[in-house]
């Protein structure tokens, strides 16, 4: 009888498992890149994020410091011409005005009106740097009788900031005890 022989490979199995064990590995290794990849983006993504709001952030607060408007105004001294017509007076004069604001600020125009006071600005535009101070020009309308009333006259300005905006403020103005009252009785007519 001749004998067969049979061969059992039993490597068989273990190039199976092996074939399996480099295919899990290579997933493996292929989930960790995918991981490390997708963590890398997203630390860029935070990083990134970060600079741009806070970019954001710092242009947002830049714009708003350029449009804040802060300042005072006082009747300035130096008055020039001047008329006298029955009780009522006209005057060239000078308001003085200080930047408390942030920003550069443009005085374009000024103007005020009551019963009694007319306040017109005549033309000029002034620049005013932060914490500077300027002076403007103005045409002065009093009545004699009734100009000069204690609760302060409110002036209005036509002002751009520093983004190139024009806008409008109001600010009071003292005329009582003011070298405009001052220069404006010494013309007005004694009235009974």
């Amino acid at each position: 009888m001749a004998s067969e022989h049979v061969v059992i490979d039993l490597d068989e199995r273990d190039h199976e498992q092996a074939e399996r064990s480099r295919n899990v590995e290579g997933k493996v290794a292929n989930r960790r890149e995918l991981l490390r990849r997708f963590l890398a983006a997203f630390v860029c993504g935070v990083v990134l994020g970060g600079v741009g709001v806070s970019t954001l952030r710092d242009s947002r607060a830049q714009r708003e410091r350029s449009a804040v408007v802060t300042l005072v105004a006082l009747p300035g001294s130096g008055y020039s011409g001047g008329s006298n017509d029955r009780g009522s007076v006209r005057l060239n004069g000078q308001l003085t005005l200080i930047n408390t604001g942030p920003a550069p600020i443009t005085i374009r125009a000024v103007h005020a009106e009551r019963p009694g006071v007319q306040v017109s600005g005549m033309g000029q535009a002034r620049l005013i740097r932060p914490g500077g101070t300027g002076q403007i020009l103005v045409d002065l309308q009093l009545d004699c009788s009734i100009a000069f009333q204690p609760e302060p006259l409110s002036v209005r300005f036509s002002v751009e900031t520093d983004d190139k905006r024009v806008r409008e403020v109001r600010h009071p103005v003292a005329l009582v005890g003011s070298a405009w009252q001052q220069d404006a009785l010494g013309m007005c007519e004694p009235h009974p």
